[in-house]
């Protein structure tokens, strides 16, 4: 009974014990830890936050300081050289030539200026001096000066009755391109002095980090902004709330910084300095969220290790954390090297539990990566990695190159007939050195090699970047083929025709420029950046007409268009392609006009080169073209 009884009363005990010690503990420094971060997390929001948003509005102000002393600065340079070069031309006076060395001399010194006019409404320019290779450099026409200028009468009055003034030429030349008009007296007459100069530099200069500058004139009309379409399209932030209350407060001698919202619905802090030439003035913003965003991401984090630290054992905090936050920061600074395109990097774990694992794991996935990289385009992996490539196609004006290598089949054949089974390595070794060196001639001229196809090689230009011109592209695309052609020369010296181990090898290279489409192509699992359309299709088929043409370089009529003027080329016989409705006008690369460094020296027709590489030229009437996958017959006629 009295066991029975105890037996009683240990159960009763036990069945009473609704709060064991080990949930109080858990609870009562979870609770603690709880409100201790919470604590702290608000307390750190609330300070930091002051001081930040101070910090910010002080680097806004100094930003905003450094920018408009530095337009201030250019547009006063401007004027002065200026000033300068009209000084120089009135004390020229009668002689003409001292005249036109004054006004080459300056514009080799102030690149930027395009042209400067002196003028009054309604009269013709008594001196006008235009930059030719500024407009030409940049593409456009200077006859529209006159036609800018006889626009602005109004301004030009302006001028004349001793304002100066700033205007947006960009929607009316195309380009960047602004005009400082100010009052100019000579003779006695009164006229206006204008001068027309890319704001380039002030653009460069404006954008800091994460505050953003633009520019606008006394009429509010925006003149420098780092999105370039709202220059182009002549915007004004003449009805913004911001710069009106701005001046106003400018005009007070009030603070030249306000926070207000944006027509996008966002908060801004935006300061505001007055030039003391023409009216303009100089606007930087910073985005709210932003300047705040490290601090929310501080909270984030700070969340994140509460219940981190709620989940853990109290007495274990600081060993666990340390051990943890410190492999996780080399990781960080793994990942940011590998999104530079560093991908091979030396990681070694500090520890062996998950972080250890992962650091293993990650060691080995960067190593995969490198491999990854000699797998594709490195430069093209890293620009799709951060973002700056994204799904989708775009139209691009690109230069197309294919190559293939001569009777590739039958010097396989003899690899296989020579060495059995170890003339696949050896090929592959044979081919590795070949591609390596054309790989080099691509990338060295600003190209994409886009894929391997057996023994061909793909590139473009013009694609995931570009030399600035569709005839820039075009011409490092025939630069690139020719320097394969002497690369290959170079190769081939001391090889024999009938080494079966090492033959020398002889390429045909077809190069087209159209428009493609360039993007990221494939399915959910695989992709590849690439080009694909007509244009493609045609440099494929141009480089597989080089063995019955007898040539190694062969171009289209549109790469010839852009590039013509530069090359020696002989036009071929034209070529009907099927899909093509005309037949196709084909030209043999011969080198760069003036040699440049590809032409081998003296190379000035196609039988010099034929003879240099060693091409049997075609017999008269024996083609044989039709042929060859029904693509193409030689001549025009049906």
């Amino acid at each position: 009974m009295e066991v029975k009884q105890k037996g009683d009363k240990n159960a009763g005990a036990a069945g009473r014990i609704r709060y064991p010690i080990g949930l109080k503990l858990v609870v009562i420094i979870s609770g603690l830890v709880l409100f201790s971060l919470s604590l702290i997390t608000a307390l750190v929001s609330v300070m930091v936050s002051s001081d930040v948003r101070i910090t910010a509005e002080d680097n806004n102000l100094n930003v905003n300081s450094r920018s408009a002393a530095e337009a201030e600065s250019t547009l006063n340079r401007i004027r002065s050289n200026a000033l300068v070069l009209l000084d120089t031309l009135a004390a020229a006076g009668s002689a003409p030539a001292l005249s036109r060395q004054a006004a080459a001399f300056f514009f080799e010194r102030n690149q930027d200026i395009a042209a400067v006019v002196v003028t009054a409404p309604g009269a013709p320019p008594s001196v006008l001096l235009v930059n030719d290779r500024f407009f030409i450099a940049n593409e456009t026409d200077a006859a529209l000066v006159n036609g800018f200028l006889t626009a602005s009468a109004g301004e030009t009055n302006r001028a004349v009755m001793g304002e100066s003034v700033i205007l947006n030429g960009t929607p009316v030349f195309g380009i960047p391109l602004l005009c400082l008009l100010y009052p100019w007296q000579e003779g006695g007459y009164s006229e206006a002095a204008a001068v027309f100069f890319s704001p380039e530099a002030l653009s460069e200069t404006f954008e800091t980090g994460a505050n953003s500058s633009f520019m606008i004139n006394g009429e509010g009309d925006l003149l420098v902004h780092p999105e370039h379409d709202l220059v182009r399209a002549g915007a004004s932030f003449s009805g913004h709330d911001f710069i009106r209350s701005m001046r106003e407060n400018a005009d007070r001698g009030q603070n030249r910084q306000n926070l207000y919202t944006g027509e996008d619905g966002r908060r801004y802090f935006g300061a505001f300095s007055d030039l003391s030439l023409a009216g303009a003035a100089v606007i930087t913003t910073i985005e709210y969220d932003l300047v705040f965003e490290g601090i929310a991401a501080t909270t984030r984090r700070n969340i994140y290790l509460t219940v981190a630290v709620i989940l853990a054992a109290v007495i274990f905090t600081r060993l666990f954390s340390n051990t943890i936050s410190r492999p996780l920061k080399v990781l960080a600074g793994a990942a940011e090297q590998i999104e530079g395109g560093q991908f091979e990097l030396a990681l070694e774990p500090k520890t062996s539990d998950e972080v250890g694992v992962l650091t293993v794991s990650f060691d080995r996935m960067s190593k995969a990566l490198g491999i990854f990289g000699r797998f594709t385009n490195r430069e093209i992996a890293v620009r799709a990695m951060r973002g700056e490539i994204k799904p989708g196609g775009l139209p691009k004006m690109a230069t197309v190159f294919f190559s293939d290598i001569r009777s590739f089949t039958e010097k396989s054949e003899n690899f296989t007939r020579e060495f059995g089974d170890g003339a696949s390595d050896r090929i592959v070794r044979w081919l590795n050195e070949y591609f390596t060196r054309m790989v080099d001639c691509v990338e060295k001229t600003g190209g994409v090699v886009d894929k391997f196809i057996g023994d061909a090689v793909m590139a473009h230009w013009g694609t995931a970047y570009t030399s600035g011109s569709a005839v820039e592209d075009a011409f490092n695309g025939v630069r690139a083929a020719l320097m394969m052609r002497a690369s290959l020369l170079e190769m081939n010296r001391g090889r024999d025709s009938g080494d079966p181990g090492n033959p020398p090898i002889r390429i045909g290279c077809g190069i087209n420029t159209g428009i493609v489409t360039a993007g990221q192509i494939g399915s959910d699992k695989r992709m590849e950046y690439t080009v694909i359309g007509d244009p493609v299709n045609l440099a494929s088929r141009t480089e597989a007409l080089n063995k019955p043409l007898g040539t190694d370089i062969l171009i289209t009529e549109n790469t010839w268009e852009l590039v013509g003027d530069r090359i020696i080329a002989e036009e071929m016989p034209p070529v009907r392609v099927k899909g093509k409705a005309k037949p196709v006008r084909l030209f043999a690369v011969i080198g760069l006009k003036n040699g440049g460094g590809q032409n081998e020296g003296t190379l000035g027709t196609l039988a010099e080169l034929r003879e240099l590489l060693g091409i049997e030229p075609p017999e008269p009437g024996t083609a044989g073209l039709e042929t060859e996958e029904k693509k193409y017959k030689i001549g025009g006629g049906e």
